[in-house]
């Protein structure tokens, strides 16, 4: 089981964003029978078995062995990822495209540049499992206070613009070097309150 799967595929986002069918994802962190999941979902073990067949066809779910119940054999079933994401992808040309949003101060455009990560990330995470090569990236996450006002955040934004330009410029190599081109994003916004 992958840790988290992007769905690129409108058709698999559509069947996987089904509430019935997100709810059973959710049970099928662990092997479990069409009855096991009809019962704790309130769903008859027939629209169980409907929906389950619905992610199977679509590689949400995979087999994971049989057992004896009774005088029958089950199917057991597993999600085939902890997680799931629906990449921008799976919208086409209509998905987030950082070009098309013109304030780049805007939580719309971080939204965009989150949008195009994801989708970079899928095509080289996929280009990776055919290749067996790993994809190399770093991330840092962190959370701070600010004082709450515009000029404390232009402050802060002037300095880490600053700190971040320094380093580019010792590590950054030129055109013609030998090395591997990488994007770099660095990103703040609010933190989401969770007692609000």
């Amino acid at each position: 089981m992958q840790d988290i799967e992007v769905i690129e595929d409108p058709q698999v986002a559509v069947a996987a964003l089904e509430p019935t069918r997100s709810r059973l994802l959710a049970a099928l962190a662990a092997p479990a029978s069409a009855t096991e999941l009809a019962g704790r979902t309130g769903l008859t073990r027939q629209r169980a078995n409907y929906h389950l067949k619905a992610l199977e066809q679509h590689g949400l779910v995979q087999p994971a062995g049989e057992r004896r119940h009774g005088g029958l054999t089950e199917r057991l079933l597993v999600a085939s990822a902890a997680a799931y994401l629906v990449s921008p992808a799976a919208l086409g040309d209509a998905a987030g495209d950082p070009a098309r949003t013109a304030d780049r101060g805007s939580a719309r455009y971080l939204i965009a540049l989150a949008a195009r990560t994801v989708r970079e990330l899928t095509r080289l995470l996929r280009r990776a499992d055919t290749t067996g090569t790993p994809v190399v990236t770093f991330s840092l996450d962190s959370e701070l206070r600010l004082a709450a006002s515009p000029q404390a955040r232009a402050a802060f934004a002037d300095d880490l613009t600053a700190a971040v330009a320094a380093v580019i410029r010792r590590h950054h190599l030129p055109a013609d070097a030998p090395g591997d081109d990488y994007r770099l994003i660095v990103t703040t916004h609010p933190r989401e309150n969770v007692n609000d």
